[in-house]
């Protein structure tokens, strides 16, 4: 819990009264790795912020795995669409590692939109910083080959990089393993 208050409190001022919302509204949980936390066709239940541990969030497209979400410590993650509009999601979410999880439901989100000042400048915050993550990936996409896709990402993602298959990594760089495989011979770090 203390890596989340210190993930808001760098954000926006909480006062003792703001931090016992947050400890009532947000639960603790610890989960192995390979371990689905969402499955495409339902609705997204949660916010989570990862304290520990790694989480891939992905697409089945035509039978092929995209990844699309590489989530590291300290993060939030969700299939938002699905969680703000309580719709079936087109997301999977599944953990890489073991991974300890701070979570909070749709209706305890609600409750704390409605009843402190902080969340709403909080999420704005989040939410702006994770579009801000999307557009720079697309304009990536648009302007760097997959080389230089790849060591941004190994210069950006050091964790990530030495803990995450090359699969999931090529995949969430758009390019197939065996392009990856060869790319990573090219280059001395």
């Amino acid at each position: 819990m203390e890596n989340l208050l210190k993930t808001i409190q760098s954000r926006v001022h909480l006062n003792r009264n703001d931090i016992d919302f947050i400890k009532n509204y947000f639960v603790c949980e610890t989960v192995p790795a390979q371990t689905s936390l969402l499955e495409a066709g339902k609705v997204e239940r949660y916010i989570y912020f990862l304290s520990n541990g790694i989480v891939k969030g992905y697409q089945n497209m035509d039978g092929k795995i995209v990844v699309q979400h590489l989530v590291s410590e300290s993060d939030f993650f969700t299939s938002l669409d699905s969680f703000m509009t309580e719709t079936p999601s087109l997301d999977y979410y599944e953990t890489i590692t073991a991974c300890s999880l701070i979570k909070i439901s749709k209706p305890a989100f609600d409750i704390l939109q409605k009843e402190t000042s902080f969340w709403g400048e909080f999420v704005r915050d989040v939410t702006n910083e994770h579009l801000n993550c999307k557009l720079e990936r697309v304009k990536d996409f648009q302007r760097l080959t997959a080389k230089e896709r790849y060591v941004k990402f190994v210069n950006q993602n050091p964790k990530l990089a030495l803990n995450v298959s090359i699969d999931t990594i090529a995949s969430f760089l758009g390019m197939e393993p065996q392009s990856l495989s060869r790319i990573r011979k090219q280059i001395t770090f």
